[in-house]
Formats: structure tokens, sequence, C-alpha cells
């Protein structure tokens, strides 16, 4: 299915006339691991020929229409990911009921997701470690460390996604 991109964060201009699931990624500034968490599950979403809507953002607004992380789109790359078109958003009212699942890469982001929910949210809220057994609670935030986070979290982000899109296969 084709749908018109809104210029910066790839999402359809009106994703609630979509039919596939929609599932947003976050994480705190939007440059590090949810940009590759939408590459990666995209990615899976394609190999599996799910048609599925994806995006990302942050709860912060510091990075708000910057590229990824140079490490991440590093990351992506040498995995056979392009990231480097998207660019950082920050979570906005909209997207609790534009999108089907809201993913956290951490608890406190989750908990800010929760505490941000209006009313009329319909978005499931899940964390990504949710579906990644014996790692800890949270996707770890790369940007003050080397490369090697970089890679660690691209590997919890490859486990824990196929056990997400199974869900949302199966809820759709």
């Amino acid at each position: 299915m084709w749908w018109a991109l809104d210029g910066v964060s790839g999402r359809p201009d009106n994703p609630a006339m979509s039919n596939s699931p929609r599932v947003l990624f976050v994480c705190l500034g939007n440059i590090c691991r949810s940009p590759l968490a939408e590459g990666v599950f995209r990615a899976k979403a394609a190999a599996r020929g799910v048609d599925v809507d994806v995006d990302s953002c942050g709860t912060g607004a510091w990075h708000v229409g910057n590229p990824p992380d140079p490490r991440s789109v590093a990351t992506a790359a040498k995995n056979g990911l392009d990231i480097s078109r998207q660019r950082a958003r920050q979570l906005a009212p909209a997207d609790y009921t534009g999108f089907d699942w809201i993913v956290a890469m951490d608890r406190d982001n989750e908990a800010t997701i929760r505490q941000r929910a209006p009313a009329t949210q319909t978005a499931r809220c899940v964390r990504l470690m949710d579906y990644v057994d014996g790692h800890g609670d949270d996707v770890p935030d790369p940007y003050y460390g080397g490369p090697g986070g970089f890679d660690h979290v691209y590997r919890l982000l490859v486990e824990g996604t196929d056990g997400l899109l199974d869900d949302v296969v199966a809820a759709s």
C-alpha cells in the first residue's frame, strides 16, 4: 500500500487510514535506539511479507529534526540497513491514537509515555525488553559509550523485534 509521507518522520500523513498495523518505537532523544529499532523492525516485517507502518520518536525534544547518531547509522549500515534519512521527532499526543503499538526502549521512557497518555489512548504500550529473555529490563542507551554499545543494542533489537512482530501480526 502506498502512502504519502509527511517528510519528517516517514509516517503516513494519515496513519488512521491505513489498515496496516502501526508501530512506534520510543527512546529518549530519537537518535540512537529508536531509529535503529525502526530500521530493524521495518526490515524484519518486509522479510516476512508483513505490511506495517513503522516510526520512531523520543520523549525529549533535544534532537528534533536531526538525523540519527552517526554510530547508529554506521551500525545499521554494517548490518544492511539504511536509517540515514530518518529525522528525530518528539512523542506527540496524536501518537497515542495514531499508532496501535507504542514500544518503549526502557523503563524510564515507558513511565514517561504512560504519564503523558491522554484518556483517549488506543495504542498498546509495551517495553521491547519484554520480548528478550535474560537481558534485563532496558535497551541500554549507548549515547555516551563507544561503538560496542551500539552493536550490543543492535543485537537486543534483533532479538526483541521477532517476538514483537509475532504479537503485532497476531493482533491484526
